[in-house]
């Protein structure tokens, strides 16, 4: 399971109130079969060695890590609830190649918010884009969703659009059979 969506839309967010996450942890987080995968845990391992470096030369080795840890938490056969950059669609089908090879299926929870407001939870947590960055995210995320909306799912086996009030209310993410 990926959560995507723009900077600020509220995936971390989502992560912590679902799985406890604190912002703190420099590891994906083990519950039972499931990793949890923040890439703040990426940027909290790498800080403590890269801190002295600017943003734009700590971020890609932030990012390789965190991909990595997707990666790596999938082939050892574990269910993944990750946070990702969902506006890279040649992540999203090489984790999806990665999962249908490993015997499962990938889906996609896309939290669909307006630019303006993912910009204003950028600024709630204090950590901003560029605007550069964030216009390319943009314009890379408004063709995911609409293919999403449009039957669309590229390499997931499903996909779920929710806005942030239906994303504040999702109270479980399962893997197994359905209830």
């Amino acid at each position: 399971m990926l959560i995507a969506g723009l900077p600020g839309a509220g995936k971390s967010h989502l992560l912590n109130r679902l799985y406890g996450l604190t912002g703190q942890e420099r590891a994906p987080v083990a519950l039972g079969a499931v990793r949890v995968i923040d890439s703040r845990q990426s940027r909290n391992w790498w800080a403590r060695f890269l801190r002295p470096l600017p943003p734009r030369l700590r971020t890609p080795l932030v990012h390789l890590t965190h991909v990595w840890r997707i990666g790596r938490a999938v082939h050892g056969g574990h269910g993944v609830v990750a946070h990702t950059r969902g506006t890279w669609p040649h992540i999203l089908r090489g984790f999806g190649w990665l999962v249908r090879r490993r015997g499962g299926q990938l889906h996609l929870i896309l939290i669909d918010v307006a630019p303006g407001t993912a910009r204003s939870g950028q600024h709630a947590r204090g950590r901003v884009v560029t605007a550069t960055t964030f216009a390319r995210h943009v314009r890379r995320w408004t063709p995911l969703v609409t293919r999403a909306r449009g039957g669309d799912t590229g390499a997931a086996a499903g996909v779920t659009i929710l806005d942030r009030d239906a994303a504040d209310r999702l109270q479980e993410i399962s893997f197994g059979r359905a209830r």
